[in-house]
């Protein structure tokens, strides 16, 4: 697998966050940068929580100029969860038992195998560095009683497969499968991004519930809308959606 090109590369032993050590270094970079590391000492996941990263799994961030609006960086999401499942799908040669979760997890016969954190830095409205945090399960998943009630139980690649994947060997195809998302995105827009990533989705035409703070919408998931939003079907009407942790 060859690395694409105008993307950088860091492989580290150890920090304490990947996405940390982006904001460190992100200054510095004149191009999209890959950071590894083996181990993270801190690591966390979405609205601070913390993110159980077993020795053997995989932990990077890509470092990103977008230099774009909010709204569309926030879309890189979606580019990441098809690049992940892409790369599942390749180096363990199956993919039924794969899909993606909304907003940012992709499912293992059910269960959760990795995850995206996107943190974004800029002025007002605008980004102009943004940190894409991808943990994956390749070895060993975190305990079930580590995550919060009613999350989906976590798995490991290597459990429900069989497949043992180096991490350094999993950048390299994760790297590639997100360079050439990446460029789709740029050059046609979200739109077929969009459509890939519906035909890869979890629970699609079926119910679920969605929870932004104390506040829950239970419906049928419709769709993913042209801004990336869930769009729920509910007894109240069709719902939109911009952040929210859903729970089947």
């Amino acid at each position: 697998m060859s690395w694409p090109e105008g993307y950088g590369r860091i492989v580290l032993d150890e920090v304490d966050s990947t996405n940390a050590e982006a904001a460190r270094r992100g200054p510095e970079l004149s191009a999209p940068t890959w950071i590894l590391a083996h181990r993270q000492s801190a690591a966390r996941g979405r609205r601070g929580r913390a993110w159980a990263n077993p020795e053997g799994n995989f932990a990077a961030t890509l470092v990103l100029r977008p230099s774009a609006s909010l709204e569309l960086v926030a879309l890189r999401s979606f580019v990441a969860a098809l690049a992940l499942f892409d790369t599942l799908v390749t180096l363990t040669g199956r993919t039924e038992p794969f899909a993606l979760k909304w907003p940012n997890d992709v499912m293992l016969n059910g269960g959760k195998v990795a995850g995206i954190l996107l943190e974004s830095m800029g002025r007002g409205r605008r980004s102009e560095q943004l940190a894409v945090g991808i943990g994956v399960n390749l070895a060993n998943a975190p305990a079930p009683e580590a995550v919060e009630p009613r999350a989906l139980r976590p798995v490991s690649v290597l459990a429900e497969t069989g497949s043992a994947i180096p991490a350094e060997t999993f950048l390299d195809h994760l790297a590639a499968a997100y360079a050439a998302r990446e460029a789709v995105l740029t050059a046609q827009g979200f739109a077929p991004i969009r459509e890939d990533w519906l035909a890869r989705a979890a629970r699609l035409g079926e119910s679920v519930t969605a929870r932004t703070g104390s506040t829950e919408n239970t419906g049928t998931f419709e769709t993913v809308d042209a801004t990336g939003n869930l769009v729920l079907k509910t007894a109240k009407g069709r719902v939109s959606i911009a952040a929210a942790d859903v729970f089947f």
